[in-house]
């Protein structure tokens, strides 16, 4: 690629820093330290994005952060384990920074989103006005992994900026179910809230969106649903139609704990004009009513596939969704990447991460990388759908 000259580049900086330590305060002075040093950081950072193990004292982590970094604008959320350029961690924490005079950014954040989504996406996506001057945007959303109708909060962000701004983020996780994931806001911990930042830049974003999973057996049709609910497939009650499709073994069938460790790794596709979208079976499912729960709303009438997939598949996903963020930024080298990885990949990845993210690094050819394993990941680069499950999302920064 075509190096940039020192003095664009200065304009514009990203670095991570990373810390594994148990203790939340010395975490967070490891990894903002780190994030925040540098011969070309003389100026302040414009935005903290914070990535954490929900394990920690965060409040103490972000006062913490707060103090290091002199007040920055701090958002971020917990998850289930995190991704840097040195490997994915668990238990840890991980802070991109970025700074420079060819960077703006605005932040909003709202509670109580699950009640209201659409109008929760649309109070966030205000922010995206204060960077409209710039010549590229792009709107980051962390939101809440257990909240309701997540889709309904992505459809309110696009109600106010439309197809002009893209989309990219992620849904908070957890990883010691406890049944909550945290989002963060400067030094405020929240749950059941959806963040936005819009990021203005100089220079271009690009966005890749890429699972791995593929098609089996013929679609089925969605006879009836309710809300993420799926009750019949081809007129069928629709456990036993998904279970007979992917050759459940018959535990499967009778209780949940048999149950989840098979669905978790065998999600469902939805055709959309823009491609096939994936969506999880989560653990709400209900084994007596024979009734299917997903991570998203599926109408009834969508015409849907069973999905499986192997750590060779996924690894090629994670390579094409690179290429593809580099492709849209030109020939311009990337300051950094964040990638939103679903929880679900990982569960097919085992062992793999360490490759998935070494793959992620060596194509940020030595710019950072920060990133999480989510519960949905959020991408719109075209058309109105920008809600995913089981995805790999990566944003390229120029």
């Amino acid at each position: 690629m075509q190096a940039e000259p020192v003095t664009a580049r200065a304009r514009r900086w990203m670095s991570v820093g990373r810390s594994t330590l148990p203790d939340s305060r010395a975490a967070a002075i490891e990894a903002a330290s780190a994030a925040l040093r540098g011969p070309t950081h003389t100026d302040a950072a414009k935005l903290l994005v914070v990535f954490c193990s929900n394990r920690h004292d965060l409040p103490a982590l972000l006062a913490t952060i707060d103090e290091i970094s002199g007040h920055a604008p701090l958002v971020g959320c917990s998850t289930a384990g995190e991704i840097s350029g040195d490997g994915p961690t668990d238990h840890g924490v991980v802070i991109a920074a970025f700074g420079g005079e060819g960077f703006s950014v605005s932040t909003r954040v709202c509670t109580d989103a699950g009640s209201r989504p659409r109008a929760a996406g649309a109070a966030i996506a205000a922010c995206a006005a204060d960077v409209a001057d710039r010549e590229h945007q792009v709107l980051m959303l962390l939101i809440d992994g257990f909240a309701q109708e997540q889709e309904e909060i992505v459809r309110g962000v696009y109600g106010v900026v439309g197809a002009s701004v893209p989309l990219v983020g992620g849904c908070a996780a957890e990883e010691s179910h406890l049944g909550a994931t945290t989002q963060l806001y400067g030094t405020d911990v929240f749950h059941d809230a959806a963040i936005a930042v819009a990021i203005g830049s100089d220079a271009p974003f690009g966005i890749g969106i890429r699972h791995g999973w593929r098609k089996v057996g013929d679609p089925m049709v969605v006879t009836e649903s309710h809300k993420g609910w799926i009750k019949t497939l081809d007129d069928r009650p629709a456990l036993d139609a998904y279970l007979e499709r992917v050759g459940a073994p018959a535990e499967a069938c009778r209780d949940f704990a048999s149950f989840e460790p098979y669905s978790v790794t065998r999600p469902l596709g939805i055709r959309r004009r823009s491609g096939d979208e994936v969506r999880g079976v989560t653990g709400h499912t209900d084994i007596e009513r024979k009734a299917l729960h997903c991570g998203g709303e599926i109408s009834q009438g969508s015409l849907i596939w069973c999905m499986e997939g192997s750590p060779e598949t996924m690894l090629e996903a994670t390579d094409d969704a690179c290429l593809d963020a580099l492709a849209a930024i030109g020939d311009r080298p990337p300051l950094g990447f964040l990638a939103f990885d679903c929880s679900g990949r990982r569960n097919v990845l085992g062992g793999g991460i360490g490759d998935e993210v070494a793959r992620i690094a060596k194509h940020a050819a030595g710019a950072p990388v920060a990133g999480f394993y989510s519960f949905g990941e959020i991408a719109r680069t075209r058309g109105i759908n920008g809600f995913h499950h089981q995805t790999l999302v990566v944003l390229a920064v120029a």
